[in-house]
């Protein structure tokens, strides 16, 4: 989705959630202080060379989804990408599934995306106006690969075509390279069980958003399949409920 496109979508969320965008604009300013030089240099680019053409598995953290089972598609398939949303990089590391990309804004298992980056994927950094702590303490431990992504007009330094939470982001990153297709594995966008009472209405809006926008991105040119725990595959069909049963 280009970012004309997608300004709308966020304007909307930003209303919704209050999200002042000077705070947007300073945090992407210290992600840009703290990225290495190489890490500015075409964001979009180096993100979207490793996933054009492929089948693209967009990972999340569904409970008891685990790590996807890759040996269960056919040996004919085009050459198969994993993009890991946050703390689904410790899945896939678990189970020996090194992500070709990870797509984080650093609030999960953070030493995990390190691993995973040491080990050859590129993670794509993303600020915000409440995770500047998280960008400090952890840009600077990443060896491998860096992009950087902002809820903002994408610049030369930085990225964004669209998506809201890590999820969405990642799938909507591999539409844009463009994906053969997109098969979600590991996606609830009921779970709240991990919030505080205080937390689990936001919590609860934010994955009401996730899943609708998926829905936006599934009416593209690129397939969006919901790849379930049975190994069944079906179109993408909106976020009202858990896409991994």
């Amino acid at each position: 989705m280009e970012y004309d496109e997608w300004a709308p979508y966020y304007a909307r969320i930003r209303r919704e959630f209050g999200f002042a965008m000077d705070r947007e604009r300073a945090a992407a300013e210290r992600l840009r202080s703290l990225l290495p030089r190489d890490a500015l240099r075409d964001p979009l680019g180096r993100a979207t060379r490793r996933l054009a053409g492929r089948d693209v598995v967009v990972v999340g953290l569904a409970p008891r989804a685990g790590a996807p089972p890759v040996w269960r598609l056919p040996v004919a398939r085009p050459t198969l990408a994993i993009v890991a949303a946050d703390g689904a990089a410790e899945r896939c590391l678990d189970a020996g599934l090194v992500p070709e990309v990870v797509v984080t804004d650093l609030d999960g298992p953070v030493p995990s995306e390190v691993l995973a980056n040491a080990r050859g994927a590129l993670v794509v950094v993303h600020a915000h106006g409440d995770n500047v702590p998280q960008l400090e303490r952890w840009v600077p431990e990443f060896s491998g690969e860096l992009a950087g992504s902002w809820a903002g007009p994408p610049a030369q330094e930085l990225l964004d075509v669209g998506g809201f939470t890590d999820g969405d982001r990642a799938a909507f990153l591999a539409a844009h390279a463009p994906a053969r297709r997109i098969l979600l594995w590991g996606f609830d966008f009921s779970d709240v069980r991990e919030a505080s009472a205080d937390d689990a209405v936001r919590k609860r809006e934010k994955l009401r958003w996730a899943g609708e926008l998926l829905a936006v991105l599934a009416r593209g040119r690129t397939p969006v399949l919901t790849w379930r725990s049975d190994g069944t595959m079906e179109p993408y069909g909106g976020g009202r409920g858990p896409a991994t049963q």
